[in-house]
């Protein structure tokens, strides 16, 4: 990777700090995370693989743009302290197919007439305007997700009228649709979301894996090193040959997909109904093996300890705040041989793995899905005592 340094116009005028490393060469914001997390995670035997790199720029594969100013001249970016919008659709960190997009939609904000919501108005909120957010996702094949955050449903009609527009100005544009998000506060999007196109999904290739996402499903923000850590947890799997395999917090089946094997009972748990449909529709159009079921439920609902009981590899990969203590214990008590656990903070990481008492972190590698800033991907293999990873 070398050790450049970004330039970016944004961060030297002050007007975005998102990027807290920026200033760092990208060797050193490397060795730096990598020495954070060794002195968090560590234990007698554990074995560090180098860390897997990613490029400083153009890896980010979602745009989450305030939209602010008028319909006539809207910005795409955040707001600055006083609320005023600072236009931000040349980030360097998005991929270069949102890029391009950016100013087409900012286009559409003009043709559609969606005038921007302001926090600053003191005006009541019906007259603050309508559109908020919008959210544009690209996938690896280079089509586009856009999703538009709306305080209502009154401007459905004009962005119908101009779809067609739309998708002749961006032909890469598969999924476009409204959310409604009514509140006034710094809420990025609502619980209800209308889909404006036929396609509901957007195909996201991981290696031999395509996952379809949803509007409001999660997905990694590097698709790179999404694809890298589910290749090298593949790998790891391997070696220790589970023939069966409970994923927690499985999402769209990132990780349950991958893992699939012939003769290996994956399950996948995962509270949002969305995910879960899309990751059986992933496993179905790959014709995996029909040992793959998923279910909506709450990772950490003690309903599922007989499932963990008979697993021998439970995989987590838990939000930024980390299994929490009852999970952590249930994991302890359910006599499972090995954990993979993938963690965006190996701070809850170095918590979770006190309670895991009797579980030995044998094999970590860190992953940089956030280049520019102190946020990294870490995936570890736990074993419990007594065992022996061959």
């Amino acid at each position: 990777m070398g050790s450049a340094v970004l330039d970016c116009a944004h961060f030297t005028a002050g007007e975005c700090r998102s990027c807290t490393w920026l200033g760092q060469p990208y060797d050193d914001q490397l060795a730096a995370k990598l020495a954070a997390t060794r002195a968090l995670v560590d234990a007698p035997g554990l074995v560090w693989l180098p860390p897997v790199t990613s490029p400083g720029s153009g890896f980010r594969n979602k745009a989450k743009m305030v939209v602010a100013g008028t319909a006539d001249a809207p910005t795409l970016g955040i707001l600055d302290p006083d609320g005023g919008g600072v236009d931000l659709r040349d980030c360097a960190l998005h991929t270069p197919g949102i890029i391009a997009a950016l100013p087409v939609l900012a286009a559409l904000v003009t043709r559609a007439d969606l005038t921007p919501y302001d926090v600053r108005s003191g005006a009541p909120v019906a007259q603050r305007g309508e559109l908020k957010h919008l959210l544009v996702t690209e996938s690896p094949d280079g089509e586009l997700m856009v999703r538009i955050v709306v305080r209502s449903t009154a401007t459905e009609a004009r962005v119908r009228k101009h779809l067609p527009w739309l998708r002749e100005a961006l032909p890469a544009v598969r999924v476009v649709t409204l959310n409604v998000q009514p509140e006034h506060r710094a809420v990025l999007e609502g619980d209800r979301e209308l889909v404006l196109t036929d396609a509901d999904t957007l195909p996201m290739r991981t290696g031999d894996v395509t996952l379809h996402l949803r509007p409001r499903s999660f997905f990694q923000t590097n698709t790179a090193v999404a694809t890298a850590l589910y290749d090298e947890a593949a790998a790891w799997v391997a070696e220790i040959a589970p023939a069966r395999v409970v994923d927690l917090y499985c999402g769209v089946g990132g990780f349950a997909l991958h893992l699939a094997a012939p003769g290996r009972q994956v399950t996948g748990i995962e509270i949002s109904a969305d995910a879960i449909a899309s990751a059986e529709r992933s496993r179905d159009e790959a014709g995996l093996p029909g040992e793959i079921a998923f279910a909506v439920g709450d990772a950490t609902d003690a309903e599922h300890a007989s499932l963990l009981a008979d697993a021998d590899l439970v995989v987590v990969n838990p939000p930024r705040r980390g299994l929490g203590h009852e999970l952590a214990v249930r994991l302890e008590e359910s006599g499972v041989r090995h954990v993979l656990y993938s963690s965006c903070n190996p701070e809850t990481l170095a918590r979770d793995l006190a309670d895991l008492a009797s579980y030995r972190p044998v094999r970590g590698r860190l992953l940089d899905m956030f280049p520019q800033t102190p946020h990294a991907e870490v995936l570890v293999l736990l074993e419990r005592a007594g065992q022996r990873t061959e």
